[in-house]
């Protein structure tokens, strides 16, 4: 009960924060604006944050300040300026008050109008300092996983692999790459190390996909377990292997020994799971708040499986350089045996990435089935030799990934005809026949007080290519119940299957075990240095915020990526829950955003006023009533309209996700 009450308390507190926060941001912008119109003596009727009707407010001198209800942004009502009356701009009876803001000369009224957006900027490179100096961790920029298929793992990009440069532009953070790739256009000049310490460049096209740009890297896993403020109760999974471990599984600790070795590289660990993977491991965790050291058995973790052989689809990717493609293999090949088997009756395609693995050095036997230019359809006999890469660490995540054999560099998906039913396995039991159709897997969560969960579906009518993606989805939720429909002589039929442990077939994966990325911590050593540290990400905020608008306006990146105000509070009270620097540095990230999309030359924005006060200046003539109006008005439809739809975003899209 005590934990529970400080766990709200501390949620309640972290929300007060945000809502500081967030109106801080607000106010600094109006005060620019309040600051010099004051300093130009503009008469200023009312300083608000918020919109709409006031809900709390008080008099100073001749100036209202006021809290208004509708808390998604503020204003300075000035004499003479007002964007629910935009006709008091070329009003000549207002403009004769020597005090209106209409009254003043053009760099005058420019000033006032860029002063909140100055403003802005100046605190988001305070922001921003504050975070430094207190220090803030981060993702490293090493690659934790690549997807088989996309441009990345096309290119020979690896596991372990630190990018340093995208296009030129430095990286620092994992958060760098995804937002080099995300905000680019056109190929990208990679530089990275390898972690033999080999330096290369790669020249990279990314694919477009749903939601922008991808070349399908993954951050790293790092050796500390998630804590409560990541949101975990327990160090491991339910349902895992670590789960079950005795002592549990601590939280906010660190990994120091496996198996009595001293473990101080991520990946390192990483290669000890794939290569002891049917064995028990006893781990060593050492608490972070006591320094205290627990010791752990952990037994791994067997594929739960089916039965079920599929067919084999071509070969749809390859690495360049990979011994597959040294050895001759090419895209559009169908491997029909390896070392003389019969792949998908005598060798489940599924065990193949293991397969190879364990053969790697050697000779290995592939015939494939290829159609040569005038479409004659030939078989050949291909010797590879793998490498030493274990199969399934390259898992696929997407219905549309393909399994890959890392130690040969090829990926295929695996396609819904039976090729074979397993002698008493699950699917026997179902009555699946060889020459079956598999339709659709669907996945039933365990009946739980007050669980929300669904069930999901994966459907060869739908999003699924690649029946090894569901095989992958049922070791993620092992103890769902299964419905598989499939159809025999055209005749649709469902059946439930419950899967059974594998005796010989195991997990690389962490076992269940909560672990937080791989982090670094980014802390200036002296206040010149953390401003400096905050320039500079105040002008790559900058730059990444036109290349934002860029993208979206080429459709090279999605508008599923927007976030509202909703979006915009939940993630801040993320940042809030772990810590105060946390969130200075995303309240900087927010002044900036402020500060660039209100200078866009929007109408009713401060930008859209810059225009016009850029006419005056050039013309030396104020545009005519009929234009300010006509235009305002459009620039309130097109602020409406965004706001509309970032809130349907925020709603049905990140929140509800339908």
């Amino acid at each position: 009960m005590e934990l529970i009450f400080a766990v709200t308390l501390t949620s309640i507190l972290n929300w007060v924060y945000v809502a500081l926060g967030l109106g801080l941001v607000i106010f600094f912008h109006e005060l620019g604006h309040f600051a010099v119109a004051k300093w130009c003596n503009v008469y200023v009727e009312r300083f608000s944050i918020g919109f709409g009707p006031v809900i709390w407010s008080f008099r100073k001198g001749e100036t209202e300040y006021a809290l208004s209800i509708i808390p998604f942004g503020g204003y300075v009502k000035m004499l003479g300026q007002d964007d629910m009356d935009p006709s008091q701009l070329s009003s000549e009876e207002i403009a004769q008050d020597p005090r209106a803001y209409s009254a003043k000369n053009v760099w005058q009224r420019m000033a006032i109008i860029s002063a909140g957006v100055i403003m802005n900027i100046l605190t988001a490179i305070l922001f921003f300092a504050y975070a430094f100096s207190s220090g803030i961790e981060n993702p490293t920029a090493v690659v934790g996983s690549v997807q088989a298929g996309l441009p990345a793992w096309e290119k020979g990009m690896q596991a372990g692999d630190r990018i340093t440069e995208i296009n030129g532009r430095q990286v620092n953070s994992f958060m760098d790459i995804k937002r080099g790739v995300a905000l680019s256009s056109g190929p990208l000049e990679i530089k990275a190390v390898r972690r033999s310490g080999e330096e290369y460049a790669l020249t990279i096209e990314p694919e477009q996909k749903e939601l922008g740009r991808m070349i399908g890297t993954g951050y790293a896993d790092g050796l500390r377990t998630a804590g409560t403020l990541e949101g975990a109760t327990k160090g491991a999974a339910p349902d895992t292997p670590a789960a079950s471990a005795d002592p549990a599984v601590p939280m906010h600790s660190r990994i120091i020994r496996v198996n009595g070795e001293e473990i101080n590289d991520p990946f390192d660990f990483q290669q000890i799971l794939a290569q002891k993977r049917s064995e028990p491991l006893e781990i060593t965790f050492r608490e972070l708040d006591n320094d205290k050291e627990v010791t752990t058995t952990i037994p791994p973790q067997p594929f739960k499986e089916l039965g079920i052989q599929v067919d084999i689809g071509q070969i749809l990717a390859m690495q360049n350089g990979s011994p597959a493609e040294v050895a001759g293999l090419k895209l559009g090949d169908k491997i029909m045996r390896v070392d003389g088997k019969g792949v998908g009756n005598e060798l489940d395609p599924l065990h193949l990435p293991e397969y190879f693995a364990s053969r790697h050095g050697a000779t290995v036997d592939i015939t494939v089935k290829r159609e040569n230019e005038g479409g004659e359809v030939a078989e050949m006999t291909i010797s590879v030799i793998p490498e030493d890469r274990p199969g399934w660490v390259e898992a696929p995540y997407g219905p549309d990934v393909p399994l890959s054999i890392p130690s040969i560099g090829v990926a295929f998906n695996l396609i819904n005809r039976v090729l074979k039913v397993q002698e008493g396995s699950p699917a026997e039991v179902a009555g699946l026949q060889t020459n079956d159709a598999l339709v659709s897997l669907e996945l039933i969560p365990p009946k739980k007080e007050g669980s929300e969960e669904k069930s999901l579906t994966l459907s060869f009518d739908g999003d699924l290519k690649n029946w090894a993606h569901a095989v992958w989805y049922i070791q993620r939720l092992p103890n769902w119940e299964l419905k598989l429909a499939y159809t025999r002589e055209n005749k649709l039929q469902t059946v439930p299957l419950e899967p059974v442990d594998s005796k010989e077939w195991f997990m690389p994966s962490d076992r269940g075990i909560y672990l937080l990325p791989q982090l670094q911590t980014q802390k200036a050593e002296s206040i010149g240095e953390a401003v400096q540290m905050g320039f500079d990400s105040t002008l790559n905020s900058v730059i990444d915020i036109y290349l934002t608008l860029r993208n979206l306006i080429t459709a090279d990146l999605s508008v599923k990526n927007l976030r509202g105000p909703i979006g915009i509070a939940s993630v801040s009270h993320s940042h809030a829950s772990r810590g105060m620097p946390y969130l200075a540095w995303f309240l900087g990230m927010l002044s900036v955003n402020l500060a660039v999309l209100n200078f866009l030359p929007i109408p009713v924005l401060d930008g859209g006023h810059m225009v016009f006060l850029i006419w005056e200046a050039v013309t030396r003539k104020k545009p005519s009533e009929k234009v300010v109006v006509g235009a305002t008005y459009v620039g309130m439809m097109i602020v409406l309209g965004l706001m509309v739809l970032v809130l349907y975003l925020d709603i049905f899209v990140h929140w509800l996700n339908i």
